[in-house]
């Protein structure tokens, strides 16, 4: 993924980065670590976390979260990853695709306190849909897994107090 940082512009093939979690969520505002990818072990993350004064772990960062559902190691490689962050007493997101939440679910992460499932539901031109697009968060199949279904206007779930715009993801460090 081609984004800028504080200290480079349209850099490509960053691994690892620290700065502030400026998305909403549960760690908004603490100072994080970006991992991008499997390439590091869990030592090598925690050594990084802690050199950096991070308590939170951002894994999948820049959309790098894929599991190839023809390689094994694919799966090994990201559990023994994020397990071992969370044992360790971190918190860890892993910012995954739609397509993904029943590994995530598989795998237990949801019983860990300190994990924080970001589901990323890609929608390319989103202010093309017009004022009256939805979002549905449906079952795999009528009355299998949900209660049932929830139907979102996209107008209201773009509220502001919601929204980081581009320019706010350049202030982060590459370290790696």
């Amino acid at each position: 993924m081609k984004r800028d940082y504080e200290t480079a512009t349209g850099k490509q093939g960053v691994t690892m980065f620290v700065g502030k979690e400026i998305e909403n969520t549960p760690m908004k505002g603490q100072n994080t670590l970006f991992v991008v990818g499997t390439e590091y072990s869990a030592d090598e993350i925690i050594s990084s976390a802690t050199q950096h004064r991070c308590n939170h772990i951002y894994l999948g960062a820049n959309m790098s979260f894929v599991i190839d559902p023809l390689d094994e190691t694919s799966f090994i490689d990201w559990h023994l990853l994020i397990t071992k962050l969370l044992d360790a007493d971190y918190w860890v997101t892993l910012d995954f695709e739609t397509k993904y939440t029943e590994w995530v679910l598989e795998e237990c992460y949801t019983e860990y306190r300190r994990f924080i499932p970001m589901i990323s539901v890609r929608i390319p031109y989103v202010d093309q849909l017009g004022y009256n697009a939805c979002i549905k968060i449906d079952d795999v199949d009528f009355d299998a897994t949900n209660d049932g279904v929830w139907v979102h206007s996209l107008h209201t779930l773009k509220d502001r107090s919601c929204f980081t715009a581009w320019d706010q993801y350049t202030q982060d460090k590459i370290i790696k």
